[in-house]
């Protein structure tokens, strides 16, 4: 993070603007509406700028900038076309230790100016540190879009509200519970459709039946895709948002556990070979034991919780024991990643079915059904199947599948941190060797692998068995 995002209160506090054009002007009718009180220098004003100094809202001194302009501000913008100007002006706040943000070079002030999206009292702003503006301002119209004008409304009943619910609930947790019900529930859809009368009526109900002991919580078994955030469903992403408590693995991604509330406890449960942070019938019972203490709880998983991912013995537990639960479908690996590596899973020429193993050893045994995997006309995907890959190869080919079978290796699928390494079913094991690919890395098995040059359309690095590395761009063939 370049740059820590914080909401500065200027009001009726000496904000100087030096330079009198438009871009000046849009920065004092920022400090305007903050309520600031400005100072414009410069020797010319646009006509928007004199119209606020005519109505009297800005002082304008009509003169270059001077050493000393700066001396009682509490903040500055440099806004003129003099880069001479706008140099001195921060090098002088430095010195004072006043904030300046230099307009259209941001890395000569202490701070930057991000979009805005005003809901007052709600205010959200975004910033991608100076490197793209543009982008900034695509992002806040696709925020506005989402977040109607009540949030403000909405707001301005809870700060009314805001000190009655803190004399009810002593504690943070059971305040948030009650504000986590009454902004997501019926007050919030009256304030939202403008009966503001109707919506203090009941939040006053809600208050008054409020109970501070904590009742049943619940956990949400969510499915947390394969590695990019932008896979997530918004109802994964809203019950994340909502829970008091996550709960992940080692396979979920940094990215993705990013999209849980910043508040939220976070406890890690993964399992690698030969270390388990947890016992799988730990895990169960811990999550029963966070609902039955009144918290909402996100057991997060990589790609779908019931897909490898044990969730069908963690919701059996929640079961017998009375806890609600929801669950929420993810991408599954295996689609995922083939599809961000552009291996379709089945292709009317190459494959019509297609099969999901766990290639995890155990007692460095692999009872698979073999014969059955080495059927022709399929693709086979491997989840956990690194350490077993000279097994896989060795008993594929022992019943059956052609040796010159092509496979693929996907590496940490989905993210631009995606690997593709390609080769044959007999040569998969000499590619682990030299390229050292490390886990998640998902095995496909099939004629499907053949399509990965002529498909490929994401914008990672690809590799073949030949070692070569380049990046893929739509339509490309790749030689293997």
């Amino acid at each position: 993070m370049e740059h820590l995002p914080i909401f500065l209160s200027v009001r009726d506090q000496l904000c100087v603007v030096i330079g009198g054009g438009e871009i000046a002007t849009r920065k004092v009718a920022l400090l305007l509406r903050a309520g600031g009180r400005v100072q414009v220098i410069a020797p010319t004003l646009c006509r928007s700028l004199a119209k606020f100094r005519d109505e009297g809202r800005v002082e304008h001194l009509a003169r270059a900038y001077v050493a000393g302009d700066l001396e009682d501000a509490y903040l500055a913008f440099a806004a003129t076309d003099d880069e001479t100007v706008n140099r001195e002006v921060a090098e002088t706040g430095r010195s004072l230790r006043i904030p300046v943000n230099v307009v259209d070079h941001p890395e000569h002030g202490s701070f930057i100016m991000p979009s805005i999206i005003d809901r007052s009292p709600v205010v959200a702003a975004v910033s991608t540190g100076g490197a793209s503006p543009v982008l900034a301002r695509l992002i806040r119209s696709r925020l506005e879009s989402l977040i109607p004008a009540g949030y403000g409304r909405l707001a301005e009943l809870a700060g009314r509200f805001r000190e009655r619910v803190k004399q009810t609930f002593a504690d943070p947790a059971d305040r948030r519970r009650f504000w986590d019900h009454a902004l997501q529930g019926g007050v919030a859809e009256r304030v939202f459709s403008g009966h503001m009368r109707e919506a203090e009526v009941l939040l006053e109900r809600d208050l008054a039946n409020a109970t501070v002991q904590p009742g049943m919580g619940e956990v949400y078994l969510v499915g947390g895709g394969p590695g990019d955030p932008d896979l997530l469903t918004f109802r994964a992403l809203r019950l994340m948002q909502q829970a008091d408590v996550v709960v992940y693995d080692r396979l979920v991604a940094k990215a993705v556990l990013d999209m849980t509330r910043s508040d939220a406890e976070r406890i890690y449960v993964g399992k690698e070979r030969d270390n388990h942070a947890m016992r799988q019938e730990e895990i169960n019972q811990l999550l029963a034991d966070l609902a039955k203490q009144g918290k909402r709880v996100v057991r997060l998983k990589g790609g779908d919780p019931f897909i490898f991912g044990r969730g069908g013995e963690e919701i059996d537990t929640l079961a017998s024991q009375g806890v609600p639960f929801q669950v929420v479908p993810g991408i599954t690996a295996a689609s995922g990643c083939a599809s961000y590596a552009g291996i379709p899973l089945t292709h009317r020429d190459y494959a019509q079915s297609v099969t999901f193993v766990t290639g995890h050893l155990k007692d460095n045994t692999m009872n698979l059904n073999w014969p059955q995997l080495a059927q022709p006309n399929q693709t086979v995907v491997f989840y956990m199947g690194l350490k077993g890959l000279p097994v896989i190869s060795r008993e594929l080919q022992a019943h059956g599948m052609p040796s010159d079978t092509p496979a693929a290796l996907v590496q940490q699928g989905t993210t631009h941190q995606q690997r593709v390494y390609t080769g044959t079913i007999a040569s998969l094991p000499e590619l682990v060797e030299r390229e050292r690919p490390k886990p998640p890395t998902l095995i496909i098995v099939g004629n499907v692998v053949e399509l990965h040059g002529k498909l490929s359309w994401f914008d990672a690095p690809q590799t073949s068995d030949q070692g070569a590395t380049s990046p893929i761009t739509p339509g490309t063939e790749l030689t293997h």
